[in-house]
């Protein structure tokens, strides 16, 4: 090691050296919250390239967000260079993605699928609905995409879903599943989590393709592995099985994503699941003072299920951690802002953070910010490519692009308005379904449709519209362009790789056309008639309509419009948080959920009562489990703060038209008296939890293949009669119908179930009640 770099790596502390260094094999990294996490990633990923000479072509490093994977590209430029750009650093979906585009072929799509968001989700239910009315009349579709979800966490595939569904709800669910999965075939579409199985898929079933990966990604790093799914395990578990240099780098202590599937258990037993593990633990805070750091040790040490760890700084005093009782919610919010406000006047509003359980918190504030003119920025409202110009647009450049996209088509077939009626374009879906072809195609055919009329020519007028976009502008097939491209060691995936932004190497991108998607969009604009559509809503709605979509073509002129299918990928996978806007002096307003991988000088905690932190749901579940996501909750929101914490709760709210008495949450009564600064005379504030009788409600924690909750909250309350003891013990071979044969490791008596842990041979470690497991003993 030249004297440079050892100086480079002095800066580390021990802990963060020891996993900087430590490069083969699987090591597993206990990063605390603001313990220098990205900063050990990025050292070690130069150590590699730098002391230990392995090409950068050949590490990956897997982030949640696009936002973190550009932060971490960015300061690995500083560090190695321009290898930084060789480097496979993306997100879990972006990375699919990439390869999906290559390979998805080999699964029966096309490699121009689209990728449906919420929305489109939504819309594609709503239409199966009509189509099976006997089953989904008392249903909603986000429940049931809901429900879908947790089954595609899981890899459970349609079949499987209905072979084993337990009572209506769940076999109605899978049966929707089965349909669902099957228009989004016919639309040559993927929404989000077929984005990681198909790839799971793909591998599974191409020992070539998983091959060619493998060889190509011999160190992988996962940053976040507290928040992975089963299925985003089982892709990296692949991809890694080869060269075992796996690096995964996560904080038990917050996970707080359960509710979207994130499995606690791929960290907690990471050392069963790869063997020979080395373990580093960063337990050194550099962002909070010692008393915020107390704090919030205090809380997160009642978790039993947790790695042992304890946060410590080097930060000597800092001022104590301050609780506030108010009478009601409004004042609650009237206190705090105002509080905020004075102390703004020395500081900067965007040092400042206000946090809170759910969504619904945030009016009260919201109103008095505008009150007291404090100007503010919501994190979670409307993401600006949820909104319905933008999606219109891009509904536009989908159908380009895929026109087997039957959502995207329905969408604009009508915006603006073209005379097509319900009864036109409810024939034209009959006709598809009779010819067994998509409704693009349906469209192209329309003049052969019975009794369509002169609503013919209204539908060829915009299919001629596609069809000169797709022709003239697009140019979208890949093979059109690949002969005039170089691609970097004749690599294809390569291309995708460096294709994003063509500013960076425009020497790539030279396809022999300098048509621009934001041309294609000015199309839309001009010659679709979009552009005088909007105007039609008056000139201050117009005008801010067609500001957002001058947003969109700035980003649209960066891309060739043949590489429009790239342009689609990048805008379908931005998150809220990659899009939050800094540099605005505003105080932020967020959840707690938003609020993670965040740091403010400033923390206020509001809402601090019983049934909101932790929330109704997690209490009346009556499972420990969701009380201990809770306080990881509560965890992640103390530890963002840097200076000051402050913690509120109200004796009472307005619920309802009536108010409701609270209780202080139990999270404060399990911090020592000592460690607060409060004059609050409240005799309940540090005596025993009041703990409220649990209710079981049928549809909660029936899902046999999840350990958390995403069952459709429907049904009467019942009693659960306890299980019986099973016939096997500890280290006799089982055998389950999805996951194969295992050893058992344990079992534990529950309340209302026994809880097995399992060794299986191709899935690894997992635990399930044995109630819906049905093991079966070998």
């Amino acid at each position: 090691m030249d004297i440079k770099n050892k100086i480079l790596y002095d800066k580390l502390n021990e802990r963060q050296r020891q996993a900087v260094f430590c490069t083969e094999g699987p090591l597993l990294i206990l990063a605390g919250a603001g313990s220098g996490k990205t900063n050990v990633l990025i050292h070690r990923i130069a150590y590699l390239i730098q002391e230990k000479n392995i090409e950068p072509y050949n590490i990956m490093a897997v982030t949640f967000t696009n936002k973190a994977a550009d932060e971490m590209k960015e300061r690995l430029k500083g560090l190695v260079g321009h290898e930084a750009q060789q480097i496979w650093a993306a997100t879990f979906h972006s990375s699919c993605v990439r390869i999906l585009r290559r390979y998805i072929d080999r699964l029966g799509f096309n490699t121009n699928f689209s990728i449906y968001d919420a929305d489109d989700q939504k819309t594609l239910m709503k239409r199966i609905f009509k189509e099976m009315p006997a089953n989904t009349a008392d249903l909603k579709e986000r429940n049931v995409l809901r429900a879908i979800s947790a089954y595609k966490d899981e890899l459970i595939s349609p079949s499987d879903a209905l072979k084993y569904a337990c009572g209506f709800a769940e076999k109605n669910n899978a049966l929707l599943y089965e349909k669902y999965q099957s228009e989004l075939r016919k639309n040559n579409a993927l929404d989000f989590d077929d984005l990681i199985n198909k790839c799971v898929e793909l591998f599974e079933k191409n020992e070539d393709v998983l091959e060619f990966y493998q060889k190509r990604l011999k160190y992988i790093m996962v940053d976040e592995y507290q928040d992975t799914n089963t299925s985003q395990f089982r892709l990296i578990e692949l991809l890694a099985s080869s060269h075992k240099n796996l690096c995964v780098v996560g904080d038990d202590d917050q996970s707080i994503y359960r509710f979207r599937g994130a499995n606690i258990e791929n960290i907690l037993s990471f050392e069963k699941i790869f063997k020979d593990t080395k373990v580093v633990r960063l337990e050194q805070n550099y962002r909070s003072t010692a008393a915020i750091l107390d704090v919030a040790n205090n809380v997160i040490s009642n978790n039993v299920k947790r790695k042992e760890k304890k946060l410590w700084t080097d930060k000597k005093g800092g001022a104590k951690v301050k609780l506030k009782e108010f009478e009601n919610g409004d004042q609650e919010a009237s206190g705090i802002l105002k509080e905020i406000a004075s102390k703004a006047k020395k500081s900067s509003l965007n040092d400042f953070a206000l946090l809170y359980r759910t969504n619904a918190q945030s009016r009260l504030f919201e109103e008095k910010c505008v009150n007291y003119g404090i100007p503010y920025r919501l994190v979670g409202g409307v993401n600006f490519y949820q909104r319905k110009e933008i999606k219109d647009i891009l509904a536009y450049l989908k159908v380009i692009s895929n026109s087997k996209d039957d959502i995207a088509v329905l969408r604009v077939i009508n915006t603006p308005k073209r005379g097509i009626g319900e009864t036109s374009l409810g024939k034209i879906s009959s006709f598809a379904s009779e010819f067994n072809i998509n409704f693009y195609e349906a469209c192209l055919n329309s003049w052969q449709i019975p009794s369509i009329g002169k609503t013919a020519y209204k539908i060829k007028s915009f299919t001629d519209f596609i069809e000169k976009a797709r022709k003239e502008l697009a140019k979208i097939d890949i093979s059109d362009i690949s002969d005039n491209i170089v691609y970097k060691n004749g690599d294809m995936d390569n291309f995708y790789n460096e294709a994003y932004k063509d500013t960076d190497i425009p020497d790539l991108l030279q396809s022999g056309d300098d048509k621009r998607v934001s041309d294609i969009i000015n199309y839309i604009l001009d010659e679709g008639g979009y552009r005088d559509y909007l105007m039609l809503e008056g000139d201050t709605q117009a005008q801010s309509r067609l500001e957002n979509i001058k947003e969109l073509i700035s980003k649209a002129q960066m891309y060739k419009a043949s590489l429009l299918d790239i342009f689609l990928e990048e805008t379908s996978l931005i998150a809220d948080v990659d899009t939050t806007d800094k540099s605005a002096q505003m105080l932020t307003l967020m959840t707690l959920h938003g609020a993670k991988g965040l740091e403010f000088e400033y923390v206020y905690m509001c809402g601090m009562e019983e049934e909101l932190l932790p929330c109704t749901m997690s209490i009346a579940s009556g499972d420990e489990a969701d009380i201990e996501e809770e306080r990881r909750l509560c965890y992640v929101g103390m530890t963002r703060a840097k200076k000051q914490l402050v913690l509120s709760y109200a004796k009472k709210r307005l619920i309802n038209g009536g108010f409701d008495y609270k209780e202080v949450s139990r999270f404060i009564r399990e911090i020592p008296p000592q460690l607060l600064d409060t004059d609050i005379k409240n005799e309940l504030l540090h005596q025993g939890i009041n703990r409220k009788k649990s209710v079981y409600i049928a549809g909660y924690n029936t899902n046999p293949y999840k350990q958390f909750n995403k069952s459709l909250p429907f049904g009467k309350e019942f009693i659960v009669k306890k299980s019986e003891k099973p016939d096997y013990k500890a280290g006799d071979m089982v055998r389950h119908i999805k996951f194969g044969e295992g050893e058992v490791l344990s079992i534990t008596e529950g309340k209302k179930d026994y809880e097995i842990e399992v060794n299986f041979k191709k899935s690894g470690i997992k635990k399930m009640m044995a109630g819906f497991a049905k093991l079966e003993k070998m």
